[in-house]
């Protein structure tokens, strides 16, 4: 038909201009060719695609019936010149349900299913792995929230004064001490706050709250801890260890904490503990060989995306209690969903109800105040926001606060006070300068890469393993001290553009030799799981000289309290990271960050990207932006992705 080969055409035309994926436009010839050969039904194939490639689980109707150029970054001309290549289209949303629900290779749920490639549920159309995911994840947590436990309130309360022996710094509700009590009574617990509120803190006392409360079945309580990259694990496992210890000697012989900590091994990635398999998107661990666990903790959750949500939910056993931590205002995965923000959607309000209200004051003491009270259902009454920073305040708290509440005039106020050396706005900013900050960082703010590059050359000759370990974290560490974080991949201001201008900058001071692709010095992040070499993508690692094997180098890698290595050659699927995405930075944390803002805005700026940048930093940040108008454009900015996760639950 005329009208399917002038909406080609134009799918070809902004293929080539990259504005869509190859993929896209593969995909709704594709199911155009199971049916009738449906213009409508090919454009809103390319637009589901498209938007599941941003992260959106679905195509809203409404959306559809609209203008979704917004969502799809396009200009309102491209998005006219599709609409009237396709021919007469539904102006409203029933008009979409109806044409849709026609077509053979849509299953309008609740009608016949033949397993087609499209799902229509109600105001929302899936491709099918994604409906089904999101059904799945909806399910399991609707039926983990409804699961409480009747719990000895007394037992609890006494446990939870002497595991908490402070009070809240502003004199309101003690979080931390009602997240624990919350998360003891069910079988679903999600703890969210900001940096600095003690997440880990928290669940650490939540361990040895479950451990006293199970009384002489404590020494047989399997707990895994997992995170969703491998420095999010060690971290999570380093800081729970920390804290348990500290916990040991206030409990002492009450309570054999140490002897009950040493049992719960290392923490690990989702991928390992599901199993992950080569060349399949299916785990070992599943439905029908479920996981050896009694409690789950996975922290930064909100790196979690939907499908491996799924998985999780799907092979964990139904007794098994499952704790949630994350940033509720952190960016989303990069695949497709955002889970934990769907959780979380309604956290800050509490919306407790009056049973838990009751439960919160005889288990933990804490009163709510009446602001936190309202008719929310089982999932809220299971989740708690952690709200004081005991950590995480200053002037980067206080610029990650106007942020993250879209004050943008705030935070330019913020970033140009006199901070002490902590805060730096670098606007308008030329290449150069973040070169600069590359090499050696900037007055009054540690950092730079001239620093663990100049402790490469201190290696130690003759060294024992154990002193050559020692110098190996004392490199890493040095390394992982300053990082530059990028909003986009490509361009002068992106990823790509400036790891090889950082490279080029610091051959010119003689800090690296690239003689090849591997050379001392190089910093390198893994971007697919390898199975083989036990990598994983996101980690990051330094490649440096092999002690053993003149000549020979190997990349090694920080794994918790101690190294592993790589032979270089080995590894096939890795990028330069001195500059690194802020995607790929969750779950990090660096002494001085420095984050770098494009010239221009798009979809992929917004609020959640700045607030994540702002929050990687621990003691310096510097903010590095050649266009003064994209910061307040960003931080106006909310990400938004459809998702029917929520309604699903029945929040």
């Amino acid at each position: 038909m005329a009208d399917s080969a002038a909406l080609l055409e134009q799918i070809e035309l902004l293929t080539e201009a990259g504005r869509l994926r190859r993929l896209s436009g593969a995909f709704a010839r594709f199911v155009a060719g199971l049916g009738q050969d449906s213009p409508p039904l090919m454009l809103a194939c390319l637009l589901l695609s498209e938007l599941e490639g941003r992260g959106h689980s679905c195509l809203m109707l409404g959306d559809l019936a609209g203008d979704p150029s917004g969502l799809l970054g396009w200009s309102e001309g491209e998005w006219n010149t599709l609409r009237a290549a396709a021919g007469a289209l539904p102006r409203h949303a029933a008009g979409w349900r109806t044409l849709l629900q026609a077509r053979e290779a849509v299953w309008p749920v609740g009608g016949l299913d033949f397993k087609q490639p499209l799902v229509l549920d109600g105001e929302r159309l899936y491709l099918r792995r994604y409906w089904r995911d999101e059904t799945t994840v909806a399910h399991a947590v609707r039926q983990r929230a409804l699961n409480t436990h009747a719990v000895d309130t007394a037992e609890v309360r006494r446990w939870l004064d002497r595991l908490f022996d402070h009070a809240a710094r502003d004199g309101g509700p003690d979080w931390q001490k009602i997240a624990c009590a919350v998360a003891l009574r069910g079988d679903l617990g999600v703890i969210t706050g900001g940096p600095g509120t003690g997440k880990t803190y928290t669940v650490a006392r939540l361990l040895a709250l479950l451990f006293a409360m199970a009384g002489p079945e404590a020494g047989s309580l399997r707990i895994a801890l997992a995170a969703p990259t491998g420095k999010a694990a060690a971290r999570l496992k380093q800081s729970i260890d920390g804290a348990l210890d500290q916990l040991a000697g206030k409990l002492g012989a009450d309570l054999p904490l140490r002897e009950l900590a040493a049992r719960m091994g290392a923490a690990r990635t989702l991928h390992s503990l599901l199993g992950a398999r080569p060349d399949t998107r299916s785990f070992q661990h599943n439905a029908g060989n479920l996981l050896e666990v009694d409690v789950l903790i996975v922290d930064e959750a909100s790196m979690v995306h939907l499908e491996m949500m799924a998985a999780l939910l799907a092979a964990l056993p139904p007794h098994a209690r499952l704790i949630l931590l994350g940033d509720k205002d952190q960016l989303a995965s990069v695949e497709a969903g955002a889970v934990l923000g769907d959780l979380c959607h309604d956290a800050e309000a509490g919306n407790y109800s009056a049973a838990t209200l009751a439960y919160v004051e005889a288990a933990a003491g804490q009163q709510l105040p009446a602001q936190f009270t309202g008719a929310g259902g089982a999932l809220a009454q299971q989740i708690v926001m952690l709200r004081q920073s005991r950590r995480f305040g200053g002037p980067i708290g206080q610029l990650a606060l106007a942020v993250n509440h879209g004050d943008a005039e705030a935070a330019r106020a913020v970033l140009r006070s006199d901070s002490g050396g902590v805060l730096h706005w670098i606007d308008p900013a030329q290449p150069s300068a973040v070169l600069q900050l590359a090499l050696q960082g900037r007055e009054g703010a540690a950092g730079g890469y001239r620093d663990y590059l100049q402790k490469i050359r201190a290696m130690p000759e003759g060294a024992d393993p154990a002193q050559h370990e020692e110098w190996v974290r004392g490199v890493l560490a040095s390394f992982e001290a300053f990082r530059l974080l990028c909003a986009v991949r490509e361009g002068e201001w992106g990823v790509a553009g400036l790891n090889e201008a950082i490279e080029q900058r610091l051959e010119a001071a003689r800090l690296i030799r690239r003689r090849s692709e591997w050379y001392v010095g190089r910093p390198v992040m893994v971007t697919r799981n390898d199975y083989a070499t036990g990598v994983y993508n996101g980690d990051i690692g330094l490649t440096l000289p092999d002690p053993a094997r003149p000549g020979v180098l190997r990349v090694y890698f920080s794994d918790g309290e101690s190294v592993r290595s790589v032979l270089a050659t080995r590894l096939r699927n890795v990028d330069t990271a001195y500059a690194m995405t802020v995607h790929k930075s969750q779950g990090s944390e660096f002494r001085h960050t420095v984050l770098v803002l494009p010239r221009d805005g798009g979809t992929v700026l917004a609020r959640e990207l700045i607030y994540t940048g702002i929050t990687r930093a621990k003691e310096f940040f510097t903010l590095v932006s050649p266009n003064a108008a994209v910061l307040p454009a960003a931080i106006a900015e909310r990400t938004h992705r459809a998702s029917g996760l929520r309604g699903l639950i029945g929040q």
